[in-house]
């Protein structure tokens, strides 16, 4: 695994509200030491700004490309980000 520290925000359309995905995502990204935020934005999609050793980070993208059982995941749209995330990983409400 690769030290260098990666942070993006990730963009996830398709079913993917009240599917518990934003629940699913703060599990997964506890599990894997990763920092940042997950919500759901009103246009139906969800949000998230993760940040973490690179390697980590890459497998959770790839676990969001899946997403909890009741999801159907279309797209994911990693965009890097350069604003820094709060340690610890959690759920902020709808924008």
């Amino acid at each position: 695994m690769s030290a260098e520290r990666k942070t993006v925000r990730l963009s996830i359309t398709g079913r993917v509200q009240g599917v518990w995905y934003r629940g699913w995502t703060v599990d997964q990204a506890r599990t894997l030491g990763l920092d940042g935020w997950v919500r759901n934005r009103r246009d139906g999609s969800v949000e998230a700004a993760v940040s973490g050793p690179a390697g980590q980070v890459d497998e959770l993208i790839a676990l969001c490309r899946i997403g909890p059982a009741a999801a159907a995941v279309d797209r994911v749209q990693v965009t890097p980000e350069s604003e820094p995330v709060a340690p610890g990983f959690h759920q902020k409400p709808t924008l």
